[in-house]
């Protein structure tokens, strides 16, 4: 089996090093800041200062895709997560009758918790796992290297002929373990998972390697969260409005989460010129309960729990070691943030980096310092993690283009929306919209399905004037409460 070395000590590599503990294999992880995760949730998420995990503290969402992964590979994770405070919601559970059980209607059940919660019960798990080491506050400096091996003859078949340049070929330096101000630490594998910002790819250039091949699209959107807990004694919010809803040039969202905390989201363009005022709790609050979510929410009479936090300059990343040469490095592969990143508008980001751990755990045992192994999870991850990155790269593109222009009209953006709204009243289309939501299904077979279109086809028939993304206020009204 394999000794693996994971860079981050996050989501991403803990849940890396436990599943490949899990099969077999030894792992030790690197973490820069000093300490780990503790069972005192809000001490950590509101005052633990993480310079190196600026979304530690936005909200998170655990859709079915994570939440399969958790119960199937990592059972003590998930129900320590429970134990913690998460909850359990079935997407079906909007309607006031529950539509009959379909098959893989078990995949659409999300985990509503804040980071925190996951970050806990994986440092638990961590703990008591004997195959794995932590070494807290001992940030990787460098990378031990060797010169490359053969290349990737015959991992290009899989990739079929369109991408056999890309994976073909040898590399010119191979990854045999990392550097700290400790010591060094040779392993079989060294899986980065220290994110878009972690420095690796400064880090690959100063062994010799080639660049990555990055590809980045700039969302335009700015986010401001504030966190507030529900009145003791209630301990679910309601049920309706609907927790997502947007306007033309605005939009707010409310996260439920653990332990009666919860989140309310305003986000808009980042060229707009109110984004500065929603830093004022006053104003924040205001402009929020303009919106259905909000108003809802906000009238509990719940405690705030923080300032308003702000986030913007949010891109989505895709970083390949992968060129048309072939692997740029062998012995190193990617996960989580430092594969993909995304916007968290629709929350892909966890069940794409628990995909990713869960594969390395799987395979860490075929040959990983050699080019092959990196062709192939160059491979998969092209197929299994590339779809949904694209298609939150389409999202937030219509989405971003909406606010800039303030126009949310159109006959595209009509029948976009009538999806959504349609879903609200119809199973079916929740079912399929779920089946996106929670990464089952890809959205070009769940809405092509001929059913699903006839339903919203109907719906938009019996509303000739519906108009799509008038949710909140209107322009002049948002300026108003925005001035103060």
């Amino acid at each position: 089996m394999a000794h693996v070395l994971v860079i981050g000590g996050g989501v991403a590599g803990p849940a890396t090093a436990l599943l490949a503990a899990r099969r077999g294999h030894t792992a030790e992880v690197f973490e820069t800041d000093v300490r780990a995760p503790g069972a005192s949730l809000d001490r950590d998420f509101f005052g633990w200062r993480r310079p190196t995990v600026p979304q530690a503290a936005q909200p998170h969402v655990l859709l079915g895709a994570a939440h399969n992964v958790l119960r199937a590979d990592l059972p003590d994770v998930h129900e320590e997560m429970l134990r913690l405070g998460a909850r359990e919601r079935h997407e079906l559970d909007w309607f006031d009758v529950r539509p009959p059980a379909l098959p893989g209607d078990e995949d659409l059940v999300m985990l509503q918790a804040r980071r925190i919660v996951l970050e806990s019960a994986l440092a638990t798990a961590l703990r008591a796992e004997p195959g794995v080491v932590v070494r807290y506050g001992e940030p990787v400096t460098g990378l031990l290297t060797a010169p490359g091996p053969a290349g990737a003859a015959g991992a290009a078949g899989a990739a079929g002929a369109a991408g056999a340049a890309r994976v073909t070929g040898a590399t010119a330096v191979q990854v045999t373990g990392v550097a700290t101000e400790s010591g060094s630490y040779p392993g079989d594998l060294v899986v980065d998972a220290c994110g878009r910002r972690g420095g690796t790819e400064r880090r690959l250039a100063e062994v010799g390697c080639r660049p990555p091949v990055v590809e980045r699209h700039r969302t335009g959107l700015a986010y401001f969260c504030r966190w507030y807990r529900l009145p003791e004694g209630m301990e679910e919010g309601p049920r309706r409005p609907w927790a997502v809803t947007g306007g033309a040039f605005a939009g707010c969202a409310v996260f439920p989460a653990d332990n009666r905390a919860f989140a309310v989201t305003l986000f808009v363009h980042t060229t707009d010129t109110t984004r500065s005022a929603l830093r004022d709790p006053d104003v924040f609050e205001a402009a929020a309960r303009a919106f259905p979510p909000g108003a809802a929410w906000l009238a509990l009479g719940a405690e705030p729990l923080s300032g308003v936090l702000a986030t913007a300059s949010l891109d989505n990343r895709w970083s390949a070691l992968v060129d048309e040469q072939g692997p740029v490095v062998s012995g190193l592969v990617p996960v989580g943030d430092s594969i993909t990143h995304t916007n968290p508008t629709l929350g892909q980001g966890t069940s794409l980096a628990l995909w990713a751990a869960r594969r390395v755990a799987r395979t860490a045992h075929r040959d990983p310092g050699s080019p092959r192994y990196a062709a192939e999870h160059h491979i998969w991850a092209e197929r299994t993690l590339k779809p949904w990155f694209d298609f939150q790269v389409v999202a937030d593109a219509a989405i971003g283009e909406r606010f800039a222009t303030r126009s949310g009209r159109g006959a595209t953006a009509r029948e976009v929306s009538a999806l959504f709204d349609c879903a609200l009243e119809d199973p079916e289309v929740m079912r399929a919209r779920a089946r996106v939501r929670h990464l089952v299904e890809p959205p070009e077979r769940a809405y092509a399905d001929p059913e699903i279109r006839a339903r919203v086809a109907r719906w938009l028939a019996d509303r000739p004037d519906y108009a799509p993304n008038t949710a909140g206020p209107d322009r002049e009204e948002w300026e108003k409460l925005t001035a103060g």
